[in-house]
């Protein structure tokens, strides 16, 4: 057979196929899928950063128990007042400040529960220099007070730097804004000796005003814990209001203090009178050469100093603090210009 002709054949047998038979029944067309289009997701916003938003944050609550430091941030706090105190016509714009942090623990309401919370307080020391490089230790429990360098409590003043200058070399700013910091790691806080540890409970940034008598100076009372048996005793004494005699005999008739122990106590009372007397002869004496071999300079750089206490404003993500405020800071600084 020619070439052509098989050729002619198949193509003839491939026609054949592909013509539809009449008695067969068409295909039906396969019903198109349809597409499930994706739901569109909300675009995200986030809030930008307030240039000074994490500064009470960054600033050491000195004096507050570690254990306690968790519960003072479980709160979104608002001070965006004391962020606005830097902006232009507040009363921190343009100056140097020093700040530190602290805690009060006051009875609130919030979300209709009535809850004890350590309210975050930052006070804001208007100086040309740092308002102090010395902490104070005291309390009930310790015997006598102690002022020793921030340092050793590994505290010091450093540079805050704001959000917007985070990128640029520290050393070029010209920062106006220094806060206390402690580089305790809280960590490493098993390894220290209880007293040390109770130390950093008993710390108040220290602040000496030479041209203010301070209260200690001023004090005529002295704290008295007397190693008696079976417990010790407890007392406060004021050497020009109190009698001797009958101070005592007011505790033993109190069964705070034994019959026998009595000439002792008396004995122990009378040597803190004259340990508190002569500090407070020393303190005015040290007080009185310190203003005579200082500079006119650093005289006006005292009396123009200005502190300011700034509480969290009301937010409906933190208890109302407005009913607690006080001007008091410490029995250092005493009372604040202003409360915020």
């Amino acid at each position: 057979m020619r070439r052509g002709a098989k050729r002619k054949t198949k193509q003839d047998q491939e026609a054949k196929h592909d013509a539809p038979e009449d008695n067969m029944p068409k295909a039906q067309p396969r019903a198109k899928r349809a597409k499930t289009s994706k739901p569109q997701s909300e675009p995200e916003y986030f809030e930008d950063k307030r240039n000074l938003e994490d500064l009470w944050k960054e600033t050491f609550p000195v004096g507050t128990e570690w254990d306690q430091l968790d519960s003072v941030y479980q709160y979104k706090w608002d001070f965006s007042n004391l962020e606005n105190a830097f902006e232009e016509n507040g009363v921190l714009y343009g100056k140097k400040v020093y700040l530190f942090g602290c805690t009060e623990p006051q009875l609130v309401m919030f979300k209709g529960e009535s809850k004890v919370v350590c309210i975050p307080v930052v006070v804001a020391v208007v100086s040309p220099f740092p308002p102090s490089d010395k902490i104070g230790i005291n309390s009930v429990q310790r015997e006598a007070e102690e002022i020793i360098p921030m340092k050793q409590m590994k505290m010091d003043w450093v540079p805050y730097i704001p959000l917007e200058d985070r990128d640029s070399q520290v050393d070029r700013l010209k920062s106006q804004i220094f806060i206390l910091s402690c580089t305790q790691r809280r960590s490493a806080l098993k390894h220290l000796k209880l007293d040390r540890l109770k130390k950093y409970e008993y710390c108040l940034p220290y602040f000496y005003q030479p041209f203010k008598e301070d209260e200690l100076e001023q004090s005529t009372e002295v704290q008295i814990i007397y190693p008696a048996e079976p417990k010790p005793v407890f007392c406060e004494f004021d050497w020009e209001l109190d009698e001797l005699e009958e101070f005592t005999d007011k505790l033993i008739e109190e069964e705070e203090l034994s019959e026998d122990q009595k000439d002792a106590f008396k004995e122990f009372v009378k040597e803190k009178v004259r340990e508190a007397k002569k500090a407070n002869r020393e303190a005015r004496e040290a007080r009185k050469k310190a203003i005579e071999e200082m500079s006119e300079e650093t005289k006006a750089a005292f009396e123009s100093m200005r502190f300011y206490k700034f509480y969290p404003v009301q937010s409906p993500e933190a208890p109302d603090v407005s009913n607690v405020k006080s001007p008091f800071i410490n029995r250092y600084y005493g009372k604040a210009h202003e409360v915020l």
